[in-house]
């Protein structure tokens, strides 16, 4: 018996809804273009959901902060969710996504395959859990904002996985050698304060720390309003492949570490906080990144370059987290503050070998250097937003991306800048 498949005809295909997915759809829909969001979980906003609960960071300094799309839905929740549940937060997330009639939502539909016709993608194909059914996309353009970029390998699109040699371009956070490292990935814990003592019994599986060296010195302290983010694993093995195996050993490190806050640390301070959750789902910084005709550099953030083709901007320092994680020996990571916002090119948003894909998030082209700046998820939503309304304009007159880089930069410009300043369907009691 085969599983029924399900077809979708559309202007745009986004793959990924995390932040950077759900922007690009939401722009390209508002914009006239019929749209398919595909996303792999049952919730959107990927490492910003209740799954993951990372931080949404964006540009560093207040007078930076991004408009546009990313702003009128952190504002929606500051409105409708003053208590910063997660689970309204998704719920805002599903909300805008709802409201938008040329959008059609796949959720829990994960992308397995793509038809080419040359360089250009004709379809993606996705598995959808929930109802046993195949759903196949065929779209004039395609955009990969799934993280990992699944549509990479499944369509020969060009992409680099790891740390560049520091000749390369120049950067001062390179390694000397090129390796196949990456920054790693993160399984969160949250906690309460109660009134009252509270236990906690370890399971058996859990890793023990047994005294006051078990732990880096920055990470001894008991900190219950950190995200513990620097509970990181997986950067020196294969940031894909390995995904679960550094899951499971993230659960036994972070179950691990509240028995060390709440039974061995001496500095105590643990006894009234209950374990609240813990996350399954690793929240991921870095795996394969696109090429583009442009690749974004630490130098170019640095230095504040100036593109023709700036569609973007971002602001978070240049952040290195050590590929060794947890098991380091050094700092977990390395921060460069800049001095002003950088600028994102166009050209770094649309592969440079397969004619019809765009990518928005931390799988953008650049390097791992400038990745250390770009992956953070408020640049990450203001770069879909860009890659939407591109993926509008180009369905709307027949244009590659590159065609409309070529013809049409200065029109998404503008039309990005008009939009900055717009908050469309945001309530208006804020």
């Amino acid at each position: 018996m085969k599983m029924k498949t399900d077809c979708l005809d559309v202007d745009f295909c986004v793959v990924g809804g995390g932040l950077a997915g759900l922007c690009a759809a939401l722009a390209a829909a508002r914009r006239g273009a019929s749209v398919a969001l595909m996303q792999d979980r049952p919730v959107l906003g990927g490492n910003a959901s209740s799954e993951v609960r990372m931080w949404v960071c964006g540009a560093e300094q207040p007078c930076w902060q991004e408009g546009g799309i990313i702003e009128e839905l952190l504002l929606e929740n500051h409105c409708r969710n003053p208590d910063r549940n997660p689970c309204v937060w998704d719920s805002v997330l599903f909300g805008a996504a709802l409201a938008e009639p040329r959008l059609a939502l796949l959720l829990n539909c994960s992308c397995l395959d793509a038809e080419m016709d040359g360089d250009r993608i004709v379809s993606a194909t996705g598995w959808q859990t929930t109802t046993q059914r195949f759903v196949k996309v065929r779209a004039k353009l395609f955009a990969d904002c799934s993280g990992d970029s699944i549509l990479a390998p499944l369509t020969g699109a060009e992409f680099r996985i790891g740390r560049e040699a520091r000749e390369e371009f120049g950067e001062s956070l390179a390694p000397a050698e090129a390796d196949a490292h990456t920054m790693g990935m993160s399984c969160l814990i949250q906690a309460r304060e109660t009134a009252s003592p509270q236990p906690f019994t370890p399971p058996d599986w859990a890793t023990r720390f047994d005294g006051p060296d078990a732990l880096k010195p920055n990470m001894r302290a008991f900190n219950p309003h950190g995200n513990y983010w620097w509970l990181e694993l997986g950067g020196m093995g294969d940031s894909i492949a390995d995904t679960e195996a550094v899951r499971d050993r993230l659960l036994k490190t972070a179950l691990g570490l509240w028995d060390y806050y709440k039974n061995i640390s001496p500095e105590r301070g643990a006894e009234n906080w209950a374990l609240d959750w813990i996350g399954f789902l690793p929240g991921k910084r870095e795996s394969r990144r696109c090429l583009g005709d442009v690749i974004l550099t630490q130098r170019d953030i640095a230095e504040g370059r100036a593109f023709d083709d700036a569609v973007a901007y971002g602001g978070w320092p240049l952040d290195d987290h050590d590929p060794h994680g947890f098991d380091g020996t050094t700092p977990s990571n390395v921060s460069i503050p800049l001095r002003d916002p950088f600028q994102i090119p166009f050209r770094s948003l649309y592969s440079r070998n397969v004619a019809n894909l765009l990518f928005a998030g931390r799988n953008i082209s650049v390097s791992h250097a400038a990745l250390s700046s770009s992956r953070v998820m408020c640049t990450c939503a203001a770069v879909g937003q860009a890659v939407g309304t591109a993926a509008a304009i180009a369905a709307r007159d027949g244009l590659t991306p590159r065609g409309l880089y070529g013809s049409r930069i200065a029109e998404l410009r503008q039309s990005l800048m008009e939009d900055d300043c717009l908050i469309p369907g945001a309530t208006r009691a804020i």
